[in-house]
């Protein structure tokens, strides 16, 4: 699950983006100050963080200079203010976007989704092409899978999927997750897409056997791709 961090000292603003951010699907934590902030990112691994540039006891670029020491997690920064450089110091502190206050919480959601997507993206491009797991090879360079040496034929979409949930084994993706990280917020809730696409994957996969790893259905949450050790 996609977890999010949302530090504003705005109660009703977090109070707002946390109610949408969980019906995106994601795990959220709050903090309201900027130690605050830098204490749970410390503690925690988020995979986006919302940082209010005006924060008590420590400001938000502040934060992020300080996240940048060692951790490149995508930052996003709200303010309310519009000056041209405070978005320019933002970007060049390391900050992955910037939205100015007042917003609609829907456009923060889709800022959110723009910067996974991106990301998601990057990290396809950069990881190793091929991946081995037990009979299962995917090659996301040529798009090809093949199961036992036997090349399954998938479409664009259907190996993107395989592979993203593959290249990520054991992790649990919602819908929505996979949609956006996919399809693009262009999609945004027609969950049906991830079912469709789901479900074609499978019928093509179990024309082969593997018995040492399945795409798993999470009941009311996602998907997720699953190892299963075998028994014998």
């Amino acid at each position: 699950m996609t977890k999010i961090l949302i530090a504003d000292d705005n109660k009703q603003i977090t109070s707002i983006l946390e109610e949408y951010s969980k019906k995106e699907g994601y795990d959220v934590s709050i903090a309201y100050d900027g130690i605050q902030a830098i204490e749970k990112i410390k503690k925690e691994t988020y995979d986006i963080i919302l940082m209010d540039v005006m924060m008590p006891k420590m400001d938000g670029f502040e934060v992020v200079r300080e996240i940048r020491k060692d951790s490149d997690v995508p930052v996003i920064m709200i303010t309310a203010r519009g000056e041209d450089f405070e978005k320019i110091m933002g970007l060049d502190i390391g900050a992955d976007d910037y939205i100015v206050k007042p917003f609609s919480p829907q456009e923060v959601m889709a800022r959110i989704r723009a910067v996974l997507r991106r990301l998601s993206k990057d990290a396809i491009s950069q990881k190793k092409s091929l991946l081995k797991i037990d009979n299962l090879i995917i090659d996301i360079d040529e798009y090809i899978v093949t199961i036992d040496k036997n090349k399954v034929m998938l479409t664009k979409k259907e190996l993107e999927l395989l592979w993203t949930l593959a290249s990520a084994s054991g992790k649990v993706f919602t819908r929505d997750n996979l949609l956006n990280m996919l399809w693009g917020y262009d999609y945004y809730g027609d969950t049906r897409t991830v079912d469709t696409h789901i479900k074609r994957l499978r019928a093509k996969l179990n024309e082969y056997p593997h018995e040492n790893w399945e795409v798993k259905t999470i009941w009311a949450i996602g998907y997720k791709f699953e190892e299963t050790k075998n028994e014998e």
